[in-house]
């Protein structure tokens, strides 16, 4: 999968850009806030329907505008594929080869990315909230049913948790059983798909841990809980579970029990790595999950996702850039630094330079 060409406008602080990547290494690079990870943002945005850094969409439109622009154009094992997203104060528009989405679930999967940035390290620091956040970008691009399944269950909680608050207990006692049906119909299919993507994710991340490392350090990865038996086993598990915990639940006026709560056990040498790894330790970690996450797309889809790498070199020894040039070298990637000397180590890529929300694109001499 690759980006062939993307046009902006009035997207952040672009008010009009155009740029054309190369199907292997591309290089982003300039100075602090001038548009590197904005532009990278517009990529993750056409393949995921979601913003790397807020939940509001009105904030991605440039100031003073009313409404923002991306489109691109991409290329799968099907053929070129035109994506475009307008961008309102209250709403969007996404469109597939010109036709209007119904959904976001029908944007997902034509073209997938993976995104590699400083602030992953939130992955392994940060609470469950993060990790569960990664588990859903990550499965919904590849599976629909999941994304549905997951959308479903959040308003199904969000009407459980609303009746929790209730003052009249015989009123909440009558009408739990209901809504648990339902959040448990939802939740076997969330399980389930995390449950198949974190066995595929540990035996990737493990492998590339070591690769990274050398040797060095060894990496396991699963879910903190986890549920044996068929549909219909995890199924009853889950009622009973939503069952024993009505009395908790009214006291505190949540759901304290379901897959909204799952989290990842990350185990590194043997011990937590969320509270033993050092800053470097979870820097590696972090690098070889997101390399992992590249390794499944690959499994599931015959074809690598677009790999971004914002600001990645800053943070990294010259063993880590060794190895990751070694790993990315027959993937589509958009990487961003804000120096042109960091990338000397990549022998063969395309330079961007970015400055004041334009995209230039430099000659071999490495000239605008």
């Amino acid at each position: 999968m690759i980006i062939k060409n993307l046009k902006l406008k009035n997207f952040k602080n672009y008010t009009q850009a155009e740029v054309n990547f190369d199907e292997g290494l591309n290089i982003l690079y300039g100075k602090n806030a001038q548009g590197k990870t904005n532009c990278a943002e517009a990529v993750f945005y056409l393949c995921t329907g979601t913003s790397l850094r807020t939940k509001r969409d009105k904030l991605l439109i440039k100031n003073g505008e009313n409404n923002a622009e991306i489109s691109a154009v991409c290329q799968n094992q099907y053929g070129n594929i035109q994506i475009d997203a307008k961008i309102f104060e209250h709403s969007r528009e996404l469109y597939v080869n010109g036709e209007k989405l119904k959904k976001t679930s029908e944007l997902l999967g034509h073209i997938n990315c993976v995104l590699f940035s400083p602030s992953e390290l939130r992955l392994i620091q940060d609470g469950p909230d993060e990790r569960r956040r990664f588990l859903n970008i990550s499965i919904s691009q590849n599976n629909k049913n999941y994304y549905s399944a997951l959308k479903r269950y959040n308003s199904i909680l969000e009407q459980r948790n609303a009746l929790l608050k209730e003052r009249d207990y015989q009123m909440i006692l009558d009408t739990l059983p209901s809504w648990d049906e339902q959040l448990c119909k939802n939740a076997v299919e969330i399980i389930v798909a995390r449950q198949t993507y974190v066995d595929k994710l540990s035996v990737y991340a493990k492998s590339n841990q070591a690769f990274l490392t050398e040797n060095k350090e060894s990496l396991e990865i699963s879910l903190e809980k986890r549920y044996n038996g068929d549909r219909e086993d995890i199924y009853k598990k889950l009622y009973h579970e939503y069952e024993n915990a009505y009395e908790r639940d009214m006291k505190f006026g949540y759901t304290s029990v379901g897959p909204h709560r799952d989290d990842l056990d990350i185990v590194l040498g043997g011990l937590d790595a969320k509270t033993f790894s050092s800053q470097g330790q979870t820097r590696t970690i972090a690098l070889a999950i997101k390399l992992s996450e590249v390794d499944i797309f690959k499994e599931l889809t015959g074809e690598y996702p677009i790999l971004i790498l914002d600001d990645v070199l800053s943070e990294l020894d010259l063993l880590r850039r060794k190895k990751l040039v070694e790993k990315i070298n027959c993937i589509q990637t958009i990487l961003t630094c804000t120096h042109n000397s960091r990338s000397v180590i990549f022998s063969n890529c395309k330079k961007l330079r970015v400055m004041n929300g334009n995209i230039y694109t430099l000659n071999k001499k490495g000239e605008i």
